[in-house]
């Protein structure tokens, strides 16, 4: 039997690809299609466990399994050792995927049906059919992979990993990307040694690797088993203990075992990462960064219902009272001299949900003249998210930070003595982000799917995209690089900020609004995917969102500090900025996520290179 990694076997009735040859598919195929569906519902599930009142021997509500995404996608390599053809394969692929994809981002149907006004069941069929057509790079990757699989099982190990991360890559890049709920992701406690060195797509390459190596290991068990418990007891070979199925046919060969080294070494460097080595591995990580001194912040959080966000009466109201409200006691306390006062305010994702010059003098004045705090010596800055443009320049879903200086600017000297004198909100001195990577649907609209947006209510559906790689905007000693929702999804397009080390943000902030899917796993999926992002680049996060997860992230990806879901609250912390950078960032920031796709691809083709030659 050929062995894991090497070249060590026996003649058998196992194949390459499992206990059966190639081409012989095992029996019952509906059991392997039903644990492809099971198996794909608990990698959804490792992402952040999804329920409340039960889970798993392992999991919490809320938080990621590295275990659990392992043996889930475990499940799926054994139907795919059994499979009979390309296409039962491709089939196996595709019914995990769905059902993993499905099940990460099944809350899209709260935005669509409950706020956006969709029908049920064209919201559910909706999920489904962007599911599906997603689970098709991975049914591609399953195919490919029985297609070129080699005898060694090393070598299917390492063909596996490529296929399935060129598979995430794909679905994270092509048309536009839509990477939410990567493997990868779920490891960010098991596996966080090595987000700072590969990010979350080299993550989910040795989850991968992992993951084959378990079902291939559960396969060897249950086959061994099976011979045994179904073999006739024979006499031992005189003179040894070694059964005469193994003394008579075992064979070792050494360059086989040369040539599982590779694989065998990383599989041993995950294992002891995850075991026994993750401290040291992640300081390794971070060895290129340093404090580069603290920052005071507020993060508002001020519940809005999405329902009620966009009405005047209620949402609007709400925001345009609270938020100042927050601003204006931020600013009393620096007066005072504090030693707790914020020297940043961060209100989330289109906190003032109308254009600045809809609001009119009336909002801005006071606002304005507070935030000049003439002769305090640490003054609060604020960042808003708010919606910026015109009817005939398009519109942007932005951040504007404002400081004593823009705010003087905004207010010249002349008019702050006037309390009627406008207010010159066109100033150029107001620190402005753009939103650059836009929701599909959301945001814009693709091509051809117009009808399909018109079918739901949202407001301001079609935003411009701005510029990648904006500049850091200076508070207090730091530099600050805001982002918007689910930017923070594209580590590749933050690191880009990264390029000149000198000038590389030292603090994050992610500026959302998840009220749109409600009270779901939604809010601890994108609080762990900013807590990947942390460990990645090397840089504390600030999350200031409308309902969950308002939190503050630290460098090494660990939740310091958060306020409870769905509450009107305002949290409180000091953030430890950071400089130099990551190896992630470094060659993320040059090269983007090519290093990752080259190696993949190199892989697959010389894979494939040495079983067609043999």
């Amino acid at each position: 039997m050929r062995s894991l990694f090497g070249s060590l076997h026996t003649p058998s009735s196992l194949g390459a690809l499992g206990v059966h040859p190639p081409g012989r598919e095992n029996g019952g195929g509906v059991w392997w299609a039903l644990l492809c569906l099971v198996a794909g519902g608990l990698q959804a599930a490792a992402l952040a466990w999804p329920l409340h009142g039960w889970s798993l021997p392992g999991t919490t509500a809320g938080q990621p399994s590295g275990w659990l995404q392992l043996v889930s996608l475990a499940g799926l390599v054994l139907a795919l050792q059994r499979s009979g053809g390309m296409g039962s394969a491709a089939w196996s692929g595709w019914l995990f995927a769905t059902a993993w994809l499905a099940g990460t981002f099944w809350w899209l149907f709260v935005s669509m049906h409950t706020y956006g006004g969709l029908a049920a069941w064209l919201a559910a069929l909706a999920v489904l059919a962007l599911a599906g057509a997603l689970a098709l790079y991975y049914a591609l990757a399953a195919a490919l992979w029985h297609r070129w699989a080699p005898p060694s099982r090393s070598a299917q190990a390492l063909l596996f990993a490529a296929l399935w991360t060129l598979a995430e890559l794909a679905r994270g890049r092509w048309l536009t990307g839509f990477p939410w709920g990567a493997g990868g992701y779920a490891q960010v406690d098991l596996m966080a040694a090595w987000a700072p060195l590969v990010g979350v797509y080299g993550m989910g390459f040795g989850a991968a690797l992992l993951a084959y190596a378990l079902a291939s290991g559960v396969a060897w068990v249950g086959a061994a088993l099976g011979y045994w418990f179904g073999s006739p007891v024979r006499r031992s070979m005189p003179g040894s203990g070694i059964p005469p199925l193994m003394a008579s046919h075992t064979t070792l060969q050494w360059s086989g075992l040369w040539r599982a080294a590779p694989a065998a070494g990383l599989l041993l460097a995950l294992v002891w990462s995850m075991l026994g080595g993750g401290e040291a591995w992640r300081a390794y990580g971070q060895r290129d960064t340093a404090s580069a001194g603290t920052l005071r912040v507020w993060l508002l959080q001020g519940n809005v219902a999405q329902d009620e966000k966009f009405e005047a009466g209620t949402g609007v109201a709400q925001a345009l009272n609270w938020y100042p409200q927050q601003i204006a006691a931020a600013v009393a306390a620096a007066q005072t001299g504090a030693a707790d006062a914020p020297q940043l305010v961060v209100a989330p994702e289109t906190a003032l949900p109308l254009l600045p010059q809809q609001l009119g003098t009336e909002f801005w004045q006071p606002l304005l003249d507070g935030l000049v705090q003439p002769g305090v010596a640490a003054p609060v800055h604020a960042l808003l998210g708010l919606p910026l443009g015109s009817f005939s320049q398009g519109y942007t879903n932005s951040a504007w930070g404002l400081s004593p200086a823009s705010a003087a600017a905004a207010r010249a000297p002349q008019a702050r003595a006037d309390p009627q004198a406008s207010v010159n909100l066109a100033s150029a001195d107001f620190y402005r982000y753009d939103k650059h990577h836009l929701v599909p649907f959301g945001e814009f609209i693709a091509p051809l799917f117009r009808w399909f947006t018109n079918l739901m209510r949202i407001p301001l559906g079609d935003f411009n995209r701005g510029s990648l790689g904006q500049a850091t905007w200076a508070v207090g000693g730091q530099r600050l690089a805001p982002n918007i929702c689910y930017e923070d999804l594209f580590g590749e397009e933050l690191a880009v900020s990264f390029r000149d080390p000198a000038q590389a943000p030292t603090v994050l902030v992610n500026l959302s609004n998840i009220a749109w899917f409600g009270d779901t796993v939604a809010i601890d999926q994108h609080l762990h995917i900013s807590r990947l992002r942390a460990l990645e680049l090397g840089r504390p996060m600030l999350r200031a969102t409308n309902t969950g997860a308002t939190a503050v992230i630290d460098h090494r990806g660990v939740v310091t500090h958060q306020l409870p879901r769905l509450t009107r609250d305002r949290l409180e912390a000091t953030v430890q900025g950071r400089s130099g950078t990551t190896p992630y960032a470094r060659w993320s920031a040059r090269f983007g996520l090519w290093p990752l796709w080259g190696m993949c691809l190199a892989l697959v083709l010389l894979i494939a290179a040495r079983r067609h030659a043999h």
